[in-house]
């Protein structure tokens, strides 16, 4: 039987399809759980590879390939796109619109990779039916949608993915980011923050403008609440322990000489810790009741949770084992050890309903000479687009290469004959 570099050498040969399948893709995104031909196009390639295929979660897609006695693996891709107008100047550049939840027509492009993710998890897909003589188990594809609002991987575990499917031993997911392309950081424990977004509403009392004895300013009260927030990290966290609470938005009113009767307050609060997240989360709700109350405000602050993601935090175990794996397939220098990253994720509500571990790599996509000149000069903030923005363009080069060798690698230390 030839060794595994050898067998991996095949996957050069499939990188042309897989650069022409990336561009298409990246042509025509679709919006969270509104993609409909994205999901077609990964049943059509997976049904032809001799996977049993099955739509879960109204557009995710899932391929079992079984393969013997061993153990069960899955690895995940995400594939939705963002309400982001494309403006990198690409030949393959997204010109597509789509419909918001809001029923706002908004540009739509793959802003995060995840074109990127879903053809190098096909390329693998391929790979592991075409080298079915190599290891023996079985492959889990899994295709999500819906990852940028939180809500694909609870779509799929509510239709009903736990009985649909094996149980896996361990699931594996990457992420492309806009770090030195070719490079995989990898590290054990939380990788990714929880994320949580809160809509606050406080109540005031409305009036004219020329008589604020007679309001309940919301306007002050939100300024208030504003201020004494930022005390949650500074004085209410242990230094060197991770957390923001950010404001993004603080709305009220709409003309100058009227006092509104409410104000609408969006938060977002990231942590790398379970029991920290429950404090900060509790310290938020203690101001805002207790602002409420010194304003005299007449009725109670409303707290709506949403855009919730968990906490991504890698097991020890697995992540050294694929870890060993990379550093033994790939030149040296290619694999490093990553910080945990302030960006948040669901792919880890799947692997924790199925009780089993997991592991989360990145794969950077800037050409080395970019990202390293920036590094060097210290503009990488300034120079290189990040995930989200209208000029995120990874290149095709080496990264779709490295992320499909690495999807493959991750699944054949637990597949490969002899393991």
């Amino acid at each position: 039987m030839p060794d595994a570099t050898t067998v991996l050498a095949t996957l050069d040969k499939e990188l042309d399809w897989q650069r022409e399948l990336y561009k298409d893709f990246h042509r025509h995104p679709e919006l969270s759980l509104q993609e409909f031909a994205t999901a077609k196009t990964i049943e059509d390639k997976l049904t032809g590879w001799g996977y049993a295929v099955q739509r879960i979660g109204g557009t995710g897609v899932v391929g079992v390939l079984e393969n013997g006695a061993g153990a069960c693996v899955l690895a995940r891709a995400d594939i939705d796109a963002l309400p982001v107008t494309e403006a990198t100047g690409l030949d393959y550049a997204s010109t597509a619109t789509g419909t918001d939840t809001d029923g706002s027509t908004v540009g739509v492009m793959h802003a995060c990779g995840h074109d990127m993710h879903i053809t190098a998890l096909l390329g693998t897909a391929k790979f592991m039916a075409d080298q079915r003589g190599t290891w023996s188990g079985t492959y889990i594809a899994l295709f999500q949608p819906a990852e940028e609002t939180a809500a694909g991987a609870r779509a799929m575990l509510d239709d009903g993915l736990l009985a649909k499917v094996p149980r896996p031993d361990v699931a594996l997911a990457q992420h492309v980011m806009a770090t030195d392309a070719g490079t995989i950081g990898t590290t054990a424990g939380p990788v990714l923050s929880a994320g949580d977004s809160v809509k606050i509403t406080v109540h005031g009392r409305g009036a004219h403008g020329s008589m604020p004895h007679n309001s309940v300013d919301p306007v002050v009260l939100a300024a208030s609440i504003v201020l004494r927030l930022q005390t949650i990290v500074s004085r209410e966290t242990m230094p060197g322990a991770f957390a923001v609470v950010t404001v993004g938005a603080s709305n009220a009113g709409s003309k100058s000489n009227i006092i509104a009767d409410r104000a609408v307050l969006l938060l977002n609060v990231r942590t790398y810790d379970t029991e920290l997240r429950g404090r900060v989360i509790a310290s938020i709700e203690r101001i805002v009741r207790g602002e409420c109350a010194a304003s005299g405000s007449p009725k109670e602050p409303e707290f709506e949770y949403y855009d919730q993601y968990p906490l991504t935090t890698n097991d020890a175990g697995v992540n050294a084992r694929v870890t060993e794996a990379f550093t033994a397939h790939f030149a040296p220098g290619t694999v490093y050890h990553t910080a945990p990253a302030t960006a948040s994720e669901d792919f880890s509500r799947l692997p924790d309903a199925f009780a089993v571990p997991y592991t989360y790599w990145t794969v950077g996509s800037v050409p080395s000479d970019v990202y390293r000149k920036a590094v060097a000069n210290g503009t990488v903030a300034q120079d290189i687009p990040a995930n989200h923005s209208p000029f995120f363009a990874p290149a095709i080069d080496p990264t779709l290469g490295v992320a499909t060798r690495a999807q493959a690698v991750a699944a054949l230390a637990y597949l490969a004959k002899g393991e």
